[in-house]
């Protein structure tokens, strides 16, 4: 069975689209994130989407099969939120290994159902690779959240990484065949993540899985929340030789494509773009269409640009099939032949 690396030299590959808005269809209320596990927990739970891979698994692996079936080569898990700092809010540190175990195998499970049954694997795909999603956190390393106090940080590096280290060891742990850090809008957040998926596989004595990169612009300066422009944000993470760097998130396609095609000039890897739907409507809803994302994705992969596309907030199973429709045809962006130097 191929590898990652070698579907990537073949064709572009399809990451898959946004889990929360797909999980927003269902209507979900306070008792179905509750489930009967946790009916008598104290504090509201509803939002805690990463909570479903326990309270309604079925859900989550409906969805996953969804993205599968209109194309997707990559599918991520439902882990965004799902380390012991972000789960603060809803006081369920605890839960972060289970969740992210739970989350890889729901996933995995998926797959393999996905591609036993002929009727649901269509196109004749050998294979789907399984992201271990890893969030950016809800506290950032380089940043104050104190407007009058510049110097204060809500979290420490050590205390971001050795959150990080276990919501690894639960992914690995799992089952996933790749590690994913996205929507990065600090890059010493990122840092952290690398640092503890290096130690853990460090510490087993095992391989490290292959780690993409996601970052994120945060406006039309071109630069990530904590101040970097993108070549910086590149140079600052490529210590980690990823098998992709990319972005996602907060911009639609339109907004994207200056930044993707300045990553594709510099990145000496693989290169990734999963926007999302446009930009947020005034009701926080997006509006754009899956023929219209297509479009912008079609071009980029025209160009040369990108070896993975997908889409992220407000993208759907159906943006994800007219995308790997439209990029079927193109070839993926060759990596840059790079010479020694003394």
């Amino acid at each position: 069975m191929k590898s990652i690396q070698q579907c990537l030299q073949e064709r572009i590959l399809i990451i898959d689209g946004a889990m929360g808005t797909m999980i927003q269809r269902h209507k979900l209320e306070e008792a179905d994130y509750r489930g009967e596990r946790f009916k008598d927990w104290a504090s509201d739970l509803k939002g805690n989407n990463d909570l479903l891979c326990l309270t309604q698994p079925n859900i989550i692996k409906g969805i996953h099969k969804l993205y599968l079936e209109a194309g997707a080569d990559i599918i991520e898990t439902n882990t965004f939120n799902a380390q012991r700092i972000s789960l603060a809010d809803y006081h369920m540190e605890p839960l972060a290994y289970e969740l992210n175990f739970e989350a890889a195998k729901i996933a995995k499970e998926a797959v393999q159902e996905f591609f036993a049954d002929p009727a649901t694997n269509k196109n004749g795909r050998e294979r789907a690779f399984v992201a271990g999603a890893i969030g950016p956190l809800n506290k950032t390393l380089s940043l104050s959240p104190d407007v009058n106090n510049p110097g204060f940080r809500a979290l420490t590096f050590d205390e971001a990484m050795s959150a990080y280290y276990e919501q690894v060891k639960g992914l690995v742990d799992g089952g996933v065949d790749l590690l994913l850090i996205e929507t990065i809008f600090d890059t010493l957040n990122a840092k952290a993540a690398i640092y503890a998926i290096k130690k853990y596989f460090n510490d087993i004595g095992r391989e490290a899985l292959p780690i993409m990169i996601s970052g994120t612009i945060t406006d039309a300066s071109g630069r990530t929340l904590s101040g970097q422009t993108l070549e910086a944000f590149y140079t600052s993470v490529m210590h980690a030789k990823p098998l992709s760097i990319g972005l996602n998130c907060a911009l639609g396609a339109s907004e994207m494509r200056p930044h993707i095609e300045e990553l594709s000039q510099i990145a000496s890897c693989f290169t990734s773009a999963y926007p999302n739907a446009g930009l947020p409507n005034a009701m926080g809803e997006y509006d754009e269409q899956p023929e219209q994302t297509a479009h912008f994705l079609e071009e980029w992969a025209r160009e040369g640009f990108v070896n993975i596309v997908g889409g992220c907030c407000g993208t759907t199973p159906d943006h994800i099939k007219h995308i790997a429709d439209h990029v079927r045809q193109f070839k993926p962006r060759p990596l840059p032949v790079l010479e020694a130097t003394l």
